[in-house]
């Protein structure tokens, strides 16, 4: 299948008003070197772009009406600022870029022949970071990977450890950049029950690997206020947490931990009840070191946290030294065992077993399951599936310098030379979690945890969906974007079948797609009677498009096509059209 040349624009729907309304700022100068592999994508890291005013986008295809709904998007919109003085600054990791919210309205057409429409807007969630920078020409605060001046004076690196230790968290909205996944209608907090929104979305929060939320106005993007996980339990007290939390896909009870550091580290893993908004502390773990973790699994029954190879230097103290995240991790050792928790999340009897395994490091879970134990039917061992990584590197690459297509650095990363930073999906078996009367005391003995397959790494799938029906579940497709070493960042998207262990790829020359969520055909009986949706930036023309694919057999349907860039993003939701009461967090 070849791809449909992007659409043009409807000259209507783009009227004068519009681009009054639109901020695009004056293009930067661009690397003279040639695309790797002709394959370009440097506009994506700096699309430089903003849509405040709804526009509607060009249809080709079919986009089935069950897709009808708001899709948000949210991740980095861009990296550098102009200052006052002249001067351009920007940020070095792709984790610290500029927050943008997009939303993607689908709407049913008037005509049963016709396919949806879809109305487009975007907004940058920080200009008030933005605005600091431009004005004073520096870098301030924490980030995940800022590089830092190495001549930096000793007596300025403590004062900043002082500062950092004593200053107070920022009160504005739009000064902290926390938009890696988003949370609709979140329990626990205000506004997450029906107002009366014929929409069902209450209220929208950009998260992150924080413990702050940003709520944001479901409809204009503008950010309204800030949130913490202490407003939800006072002992929730730690400034870490997974930007991944997990709900039940019958309760929407969310689960998530956070992580209290300092001398000795202390997860607290707790519970957000979606029909009382109350929240509860499941388990308090001591023994486990401070550590990145992006995500976290749970099954009917137990929440899994898996300590993974991404442990923090000096129980994370040297945060306050690196002021980033990234250097504050100590190198990977390869003889350091992941070590994985099983709490039990309904009856109060906290951690239940522990479980280590081979080291590795991973950003995504992506299912868990029980099953009647393979040696004791009475007992029960917890399936469990994740995207994973055999080091660290992967947090190296992405630095913008190695992501660009232009860019030297980058080519350190593709072909062979990249296979480190290339993940692999893998399945492990914890076996016989026994049904404790008590939590189990810290000194028992961790179990062998098993690995049951690995998927090759041309299979390997990042940011991992499926279809929500079977969380908790057993379930057989999982979809990603994969790297095949095409490009410098992402070549496709891919439908790996963990039964048959067979991917199925979407890849054409030049297009760069992000996530791919999956939307269930409600009158399907197939676990894959769906499509996906994906933002793809199409490389040769500049220009993306929201991409809709037959989950089946992973062809076009149809697209939405824009007559920008959007930026590579991370994270999004599909709220279904009139749904109500709490959206899925996964």
């Amino acid at each position: 299948m070849v791809v449909a040349a992007a659409g043009k624009p409807d000259s209507k729907a783009m009227s004068n008003g519009n681009a009054r309304k639109s901020r695009s700022a004056k293009k930067l100068d661009t690397d003279t070197a040639k695309p790797f592999n002709d394959w370009p994508n440097d506009v994506g890291f700096e699309p430089r772009h903003e849509q405040r005013e709804p526009v509607e986008l060009t249809v080709t295809g079919q986009i089935p009406a069950y897709a009808a709904g708001i899709l948000y998007r949210t991740g980095p919109g861009g990296h550098t600022v102009d200052t006052a003085k002249g001067t351009t600054i920007s940020k070095d990791h792709w984790f610290d870029g500029f927050t943008q919210v997009h939303r993607f309205q689908i709407l049913p057409s008037s005509s049963d022949a016709a396919s949806l429409r879809v109305i487009y807007n975007s907004r940058t969630s920080v200009d008030g970071e933005i605005e600091k920078m431009r004005k004073t020409g520096s870098l301030e605060g924490f980030s995940f990977g800022q590089k830092r001046d190495p001549c930096q004076s000793y007596f300025k690196k403590v004062m900043s450890v002082f500062a950092a230790a004593t200053t107070s968290d920022s009160q504005k909205p739009d000064e902290d950049n926390l938009g890696v996944t988003l949370s609709v209608n979140m329990p626990g907090l205000q506004d997450s029950r029906s107002n009366g929104h014929a929409s069902g979305i209450n209220s929208l929060y950009n998260k992150s690997d924080n413990s702050k939320f940003q709520k944001i106005d479901p409809e204009t993007l503008e950010p309204i206020g800030l949130a913490k996980q202490q407003d939800l339990h006072p002992e929730l007290k730690g400034p870490l947490s997974a930007a991944h939390a997990k709900s039940d896909p019958a309760t929407r009870d969310i689960f998530n931990y956070n992580l209290e550091i300092g001398r000795k580290a202390t997860y607290r893993i707790f519970k957000v009840s979606a029909s009382t908004g109350k929240t509860s502390i499941l388990a308090t773990i001591l023994d486990a070191p401070a550590a990145y973790l992006h995500s976290l699994l749970i099954t009917e029954n137990y929440v899994i946290l898996c300590v993974w190879g991404s442990t923090y230097a000096m129980g994370g103290m040297r945060m306050l030294w690196e002021k980033n995240i990234l250097d504050a991790i100590a190198p990977f050792d390869s003889s350091r065992k992941t070590k994985w928790y099983v709490i039990d999340r309904k009856n109060d009897k906290g951690v239940v077993a522990t479980y280590e395994s081979d080291p590795f490091f991973s950003f995504h879970t992506i299912n868990a399951w029980e099953v009647p134990s393979a040696t004791d039917p009475s007992k029960t061992d917890i399936i469990a599936d994740l995207a994973t990584y055999p080091n660290l590197d992967i947090l190296k690459r992405f630095y913008y310098e190695n992501m660009k297509s232009t860019s030297a650095s980058s080519l350190n990363y593709v072909g062979e030379k990249g296979e480190s930073s290339r993940g692999v999906l893998k399945r492990f078996r914890l076996p016989s979690v026994t049904g404790a009367a008590s939590p189990l005391p810290s000194s028992s003995p961790s179990r062998a945890a098993i690995l049951e397959w690995t998927s090759t790494r041309q299979a390997g799938a990042e940011l991992p969906t499926m279809n929500s029906k079977y969380i908790t579940k057993l379930y057989r497709y999982a979809y990603g974007v994969s790297d095949r070493g095409q490009s410098t960042f992402l070549d496709g998207l891919i439908k790996y079948d963990t039964h048959t262990h067979a991917p199925t790829y979407w890849q054409h020359h030049g297009q760069n797609p992000g996530e791919a969520i999956f939307i269930a055909n409600p009158e399907g009986t197939q676990e894959d009677d769906g499509v996906l949706l994906s933002v793809v930036l199409d490389g040769l023309t500049g220009k993306s498009y929201l991409l809709c694919l037959d989950a089946r057999n992973m062809q076009e349907m149809g697209r939405a096509s824009l007559q920008n860039a959007v930026g590579f993003g991370f994270h999004g939701t599909h709220v279904p059209a009139r749904q109500s009461g709490i959206g899925a967090n996964v």
